[in-house]
């Protein structure tokens, strides 16, 4: 008869309370869809491995622990890995969505530890930012403006866009409601009419008409605002809706008005930063003039001029999104 140790026992898989930065949807199946750029996921244990369960069909994922990144899966369909190797002690996994889609979503499923699951702490600061392509960080890993569609997808990280940026310096938790291509009103040379970004702020997922359940949790105390550049970028065409820019413009203020009067009325602690490049900053300059009166001391503006545009398409640079994220940050801490 062979003698000998007993093999080991499988590891028993414990699953991590998460806390979520970002809109999710809860799966029937277990788990969260998410289609909104930037949402991340987060657990804390005590042990030496973490085991990481995701879908992301066309999405890149970064799964990080402790702030380092360990992974950057690009589009690889379901994903089930484990971490090992860790010192023993406290650890943070993090998985982050770091491209852009507009249709469709990815699906976190859990983390699982062998080990001691630990509550998540959520941070005290929150920040909330609402825009376009800017916001997204559009094509901001390119080297060259020159780009094909797969070529934006794959070299956009909304990690180092200048929301997450921010967040990063003022240790905040943060949530991008941004869609590359949508205004206040119009749409880059008027694509999709009636569907702008207002328009989709309320969906769970952008590209799915489902609206995002109450979220009596989310307390930003700071709304960043950069809508504009794709009302005003191209010229308007025969048949649009606005019979000029003068028509344009008032339409555009007037949205933007109530969007912001909305918000504020749902989110009375938040103080809100609008922001504009050259292009439209003086409507943005009369948006934040109308509201004085009614949300006086909660508005201010920021203008963005002198960026280099270097990313895809001539859309900002990560060196111009740190330079927005220092003037958010100093803007920010102003409080």
């Amino acid at each position: 008869m062979l003698t000998g140790a007993a093999p080991p026992e499988p590891p028993r898989w414990v699953p991590l309370p998460v806390h979520i930065g970002g809109r999710v949807v809860v799966a029937p199946e277990g788990g969260v869809d998410f289609g909104w750029p930037g949402v991340y996921i987060e657990g804390r244990f005590e042990g030496t491995a973490v085991r990481v369960r995701f879908a992301a069909p066309t999405d890149h994922i970064r799964v990080s622990i402790d702030g380092v990144e360990r992974a950057i899966f690009r589009a690889p369909g379901k994903v089930d890995t484990v971490i090992g190797g860790l010192a023993a002690g406290t650890h943070i996994v993090r998985v982050e969505k770091l491209t852009e889609s507009q249709a469709g979503a990815s699906r976190f499923i859990a983390f699982e530890v062998a080990g001691k699951p630990l509550a998540p702490r959520p941070r005290v600061r929150r920040i909330e930012f609402i825009g376009d392509s800017f916001t997204v960080g559009y094509g901001n890993m390119s080297a060259t403006t020159a780009c094909t569609g797969e070529e934006v997808h794959d070299r956009t990280d909304t990690s180092q866009a200048f929301g997450p940026l921010t967040a990063r310096a003022l240790d905040a938790d943060y949530r991008i409601n941004a869609f590359s291509g949508f205004g206040m009103v119009r749409n880059y040379d008027g694509n999709v009419p009636g569907e702008s970004l207002p328009f989709l702020y309320p969906r769970a997922i952008p590209g799915d008409a489902a609206p995002a359940a109450a979220d009596a949790g989310w307390r930003p105390q700071t709304i960043v605002i950069n809508l504009g550049g794709n009302d005003f970028s191209t010229a308007l065409k025969p048949g649009e809706h606005w019979a000029d820019t003068a028509a344009l413009e008032a339409a555009y203020r007037g949205r933007y008005t109530a969007f912001v009067e909305d918000l504020a009325a749902r989110q009375p602690q938040a103080r809100f930063i609008l922001v504009g490049s050259d292009l439209f900053f003086a409507q943005v300059e009369q948006v934040a003039a109308g509201l004085e009166t009614a949300l006086g001391g909660r508005v201010e503006t920021l203008r963005l001029t002198a960026l280099d545009l270097g990313g895809c398409h001539g859309h900002p640079s990560l060196a111009d999104h740190r330079r927005v994220a220092d003037l958010l940050t100093r803007a920010i801490n102003r409080d």
